[in-house]
């Protein structure tokens, strides 16, 4: 029986790109981090990123809402 050799590259997977963008999202809300409820924001984006999440998309729709109705309250401006 050999060994298994390690990857030296990792192929980008569409979990990995939107685990990046949820990444992206909170280092904007922490940017500025002075605006009504974004303590609010930041427990479900940091849920929403980890990879359980990102890997369960019928989750994902849920965050999603989530983050979304928290901005509406405060708000916030949200490009789609």
């Amino acid at each position: 029986m050999g060994f298994q050799i390690e990857p030296n590259s990792y192929e980008k997977t569409i979990p990995s790109d939107l685990q990046g963008a949820w990444a992206h999202l909170r280092s904007e809300v922490a940017e500025a981090f002075d605006f009504t409820n974004s303590a609010r924001m930041l427990f479900p984006i940091d849920e929403a990123m980890s990879w359980e999440s990102v890997r369960n998309l019928k989750q994902m729709k849920f965050d999603l809402l989530l983050v979304e109705n928290i901005c509406a309250q405060s708000e916030v401006l949200v490009a789609v």
